[in-house]
Order: C-alpha cells, then structure tokens, then sequence
C-alpha cells in the first residue's frame, strides 16, 4: 500500500497509533428487532414503543426476520463467514434508557464471522493495493433508550423510541494505523451498507455510529499498549479527531512517567478533545448468558441462497467495471462509486445519454463523467445540495451532452445553458431555442470578424508572423469574444490560422 507511513513524535522518541473501530449501525427495517414497534425517526418521544420494547411482564421476544436477513446480506458483502448456528446473549447491566435491565446481544456465537473491507491506497497518484481492514465479526443487537437532560432543570426524561432498534455492531480488528485509514474504512464500510441497503449510513441522525479503539506503541515494537474506547462517535471528521487527540493524550501520559488507564471515554466536538467516562468493564462483568426466550437462529441454506441473490454490484466492483469497461480513470470510477446514490445517477445519465447519441455507453462514459465530476458536483456543492436533489435530472444531463456532442452547444456555451437549466428545470434544447444559443459554424461570419480583428491588431499580426506562436491564442480569444461565445472552436482554429499564415 502506498502511503506514508504515520507516526508521532514525542518527547523521547516515535510512536505508533493501533486502532480498531466498532461500528453500529442501525438495521435497515420498518419495525424493531424484537417488536412490531415502528424504527421512523424523528417520531415524538415514547411514540413508537411497543410493550416488548417497554419490559412489561410476560411480554416475549420474537426475532425480526427482515433484520437478521440484512445483517446477513451484510456480512455476505464484505466476504464474511455466515454462521448457520448463532444465538442470542444478555448483557446485563442496569440504567435507566433500558427498561429490561439488560441488553440482548450476541458475544459468544454472533450471526456473521471474520471478513475484509479493502480501503483504497491513501496516496492516490502512487501504485499500490488496497488495504484490507479485517473485521472480527457482525453481531446484531437491540438499542437502548435515550436520556434526555436538557428539558427540565431538575428532572431527567427518558425517550424509548430507540428502545428495541435493531442494531449491526461490526467490530474490526486493531490493524489501522493512522486517522486517515480509520476515516478511510468508515467511509467505504457506510458506502457497503448503502449499497446493500442494511442501513441509510447516516450519522447526523445516529443510525451510525462509532466506537474508537486507541492504543499507542513505541515504532518497532510488536506489543500492543493500553487501549482506551472513545464512545458514540457520529461522523469521520470527529472520529479521526478523537484518535488524534486520544493518541497524543496518550503518549504524554506514558513520557511523563504515568500509565494509560483502560477506561470507556467521550469525544468532546466543540473542544476536539476526549473526556474520562468510567473505567472499561470486561465481558464477564455484564454476566452474560443465553437468553433464555430465545431459541438459537438456525439459517437453512434456501434463506442463505435468497440473500446471496439479492445483493447488488457492490462498490469494488462496480469501480472495476467503470475502469475496465467504460474506460475511465481510476480517480473518476471512485468519485463516482463512492456512494451509491450517485452511482445510480451516473448509470441513469449514462443510459440515457447513450440513447440520446445512439452510441454505445462506453462511448459517452468519459464525456459523462466529466461533466458529472465538474460541472454537476460543482453546482450542487454550490447549492448546498445532495444528487439525489439535484434540481437537473439525468435526462436532461444526457440531452445537455448530446448537445455538445452534436456540435450545437461550445463547451462555453454549455456551460451557460447548464445555469439556466439549474435556476429554471427548463430543458436544454429550450433553452438553447429561447435564447438563441445555437454554436454557429459560419465560415463566412467567422471570416468577417476576423478579418477586422486582424485590422484593429496589425501590430501582433505583424508579432505573429514574426514567430510570436503564443499570439494565436489571443487572436482565439478576440474571435469568440466579438462572437458572443457563440462560434464553433474547432472551425474559429482553421480559419485563423488560414489567415494568419496566409
């Protein structure tokens, strides 16, 4: 893999960071893991709790079909190991956001075993492989309730609308080793789950979000340090911040002569720094035992086949087959898979632009994705928009390039219609009829304006001819200036350079 090589500096020496990361992430599904309760977010507090979700006596669990079978697909899509045979766990632990006193988990025989998320060299412009991240596991998992704090001055509320929310916690194994590889792996991990539609991915809104596993250790040596778990980290920026705030900590602890406390802490957003919350409990201190309302999950092969089935073209293949097929460049093909929402726009665009030219796609593809990478992701950047908001739609892109592929449109004045088409919806060939922004190929028009172009400069005609090259392309300039924008280029050229060198 080529990248440099992440190391920090402290008082007595360098040192290496270790980090593991356990992911949770919520479980694409209309109803909980154990309930018929609804998942909507954003519902008022307590409005969608059931009375499994609440604890009420003799109210029994049943297993969510749809949620084991997203975890599967899961798994299956970072090549895991599905386990036929799992079970359900307590953890036991009481607080008042869980109403049972204890959360069911899986710890000792989890639903999915070991996979892989291969992370992109970090050096983009160097050869090299991808970095395979290995992950230990996929267990699913309820939520717990949420402790609300701030809407009374002397009373503390509880909302259990997440009480019961099917959980995936995917836990890695400590083999990152920078903040860049740790946001590296969220990022291509949440663009898994989107592609496979486990989960939305969203971090804002807490249907994802991180546990950070840190330790520090003197550069060659092999022994791992002391490793502290920052909790509940919602967004890449903020967990490549808590590692390198938390390994900094760390490493000063140990040189001033102290030693690094395993302990369970918080990542402060507003200050960058993380804070002590309690001391790392370890599995037996949560006494975990199977669950005993619930038997084991026994997966037959005909549910393993449908899932398997219904997975999408996943992320590296789908990269692959842009580089290999259509022809684009290995920095455009991850731009464009990076999330799966604008690979979709893309391939609509691609479609349609290709039966718009009557060509095959690979033969549109690089004008395409240009345009999708430049000009699109530019004006919805500007706009403050997502793709799958974008006031343009793939049809209309794909009418825009066939514009210019036809030669109707300049790259100038294509780029004109397009801003009328982002204020308006309009489409372009209405626009480019409206108002009279058709490219024009009028040798004799081109002709005329150069003819007095070259009367008002004789001067640099003169300069020209006498071996100043680099003056063709202010003659360019003036032609296409004195014609609105409107000449053809390629015709604006010939034409030049025929009078010029005539």
């Amino acid at each position: 893999m080529v990248v440099s090589v992440y190391q920090l500096e402290g008082a007595t020496g360098a040192w290496e960071v270790v980090i593991g990361l356990e992911v949770h992430a919520q479980v694409t599904s209309e109803a909980k893991l154990f309930s018929g309760a609804s998942t909507k977010f954003g519902a008022e507090p307590n409005a969608n709790v059931s009375l499994v979700d609440a604890a009420m006596p003799g109210m029994l669990p049943v297993p969510n079909r749809e949620c084991i079978r997203q975890a599967v697909r899961t798994g299956m899509a970072i090549e895991a190991e599905i386990n036929r045979w799992s079970r359900f766990d307590r953890k036991n632990y009481f607080y008042a956001d869980l109403p049972q006193g204890y959360q069911i988990s899986q710890l000792y025989h989890p639903l999915v075993g070991e996979g892989v998320v291969a992370i992109e060299p970090l050096e983009r412009d160097g050869p090299g492989e991808a970095k395979k991240v290995r992950v230990e596991r996929i267990h699913v998992e309820q939520d717990a309730g949420k402790l609300m704090h701030d809407q009374h001055p002397t009373r503390s509320y509880v909302d259990l609308n997440r009480s019961g929310v099917a959980l995936m916690e995917i836990v890695s194994r400590p083999d990152m080793r920078s903040p860049a590889e740790a946001g590296a792996y969220i990022r291509k991990l949440r663009a898994i789950l989107r592609y496979v539609g486990s989960c939305d991915g969203n971090m804002e809104e807490g249907s994802m979000r991180a546990d950070v596993n840190v330790s520090v250790r003197r550069v060659g040596t092999e022994e791992l340090g002391t490793r502290t778990e920052t909790k509940n980290v919602n967004s890449v920026r903020f967990v490549m911040a808590a590692i390198e705030h938390e390994a900094r900590r760390q490493i000063a602890v140990i040189e001033d002569g102290g030693k690094v406390v395993q302990e369970t802490r918080l990542f402060d957003p507003d200050k960058g720094v993380t804070r002590s919350m309690r001391s790392k409990e370890d599995a037996h201190d949560y006494r975990y035992f199977p669950d005993p309302d619930l038997l084991p999950l026994e997966l037959d092969e005909a549910f393993i086949a449908e899932c398997r089935e219904s997975l999408p073209e996943l992320p590296d293949a789908k990269r692959d087959r842009y580089v290999d097929a259509l022809g684009l460049t290995p920095y455009a093909a991850d731009v464009l898979t990076a999330d799966v929402e604008t690979a979709r726009w893309f391939e609509a665009l691609l479609v349609d632009a290709a039966a718009a030219q009557n060509a095959p796609q690979e033969a549109v593809a690089k004008a395409a994705a240009n345009w999708v990478t430049s000009d699109l992701f530019g004006a919805l950047n500007r706009l403050g928009r997502e793709i799958g908001d974008s006031p343009v739609s793939p049809r209309q892109g794909a009418a825009l390039l066939a514009l210019v592929a036809d030669g109707t449109l300049s790259g100038s004045l294509a780029k004109q219609v397009f801003e009328v088409m982002l204020e308006t919806g309009e489409d372009p060939a209405a626009i480019v009829e409206a108002r009279g922004l058709k490219q024009t190929s009028d040798t004799g028009a081109i002709e005329a304006e150069i003819a007095k172009i070259m009367a008002a400069n004789a001067d640099k005609v003169a300069e020209y001819r006498s071996g100043k090259d680099k003056l063709f392309g202010f003659f360019v300039g003036q032609t296409m200036r004195a014609m609105g924008g409107k000449a053809n280029p390629a015709v604006v050229n010939e034409v030049l350079k025929k009078a010029l060198d005539g």
